[in-house]
């Protein structure tokens, strides 16, 4: 009889139903830096993500899985979605599985996820079709 091996990984249903552990951080300025656009790694692969919007003046949040799908470059085409800070669009609540985002417009957003048992460095981005081997990218449709 074969030995069944079970253990946390992306295909791991049981990573993904208990409750994420709390990440969090707020007041991130997505203007600052060469392109505008802030990068925020996390730990472990998320579960869930929620993103506010509380920019000072109205300015749009772009969000995104890749720094050239949020800048909305030629090449990769507008990948990645808005939310307003004062037209009832935010926050929102994103069930992904994701390892980075990219955001820009803001001057003041936050995020919140649930993160699962599942480090980042045990991830094979390679087979995961991504060009940079950080995160789900380019052929995966998220610019």
């Amino acid at each position: 009889m074969a030995a069944f091996s079970y253990k946390v990984g992306l295909q791991n249903v049981g990573s993904f139903q208990v409750a994420g552990k709390p990440w969090t951080t707020g007041s991130v300025d997505c203007r600052t830096g060469d392109t505008g656009v802030a990068q925020i790694d996390f730990p472990q692969v998320t579960s869930w993500v929620v993103i506010s919007n509380l920019d000072s003046a109205d300015t749009n949040l772009r969000i995104g899985f890749s720094n050239a799908g949020v800048l909305g470059s030629a090449a990769a085409g507008n990948r990645y979605l808005e939310i307003n800070s004062t037209n009832n669009s935010g926050p929102i609540r994103l069930d992904l599985k994701v390892t980075q985002l990219f955001l820009s417009g803001s001057d003041n957003c936050s995020v919140v996820a649930g993160l699962t048992g599942i480090d980042v460095n045990t991830i094979d981005f390679q087979t995961n079709n991504s060009p940079d081997g950080q995160n789900w990218s380019g052929s995966s449709g998220v610019g």
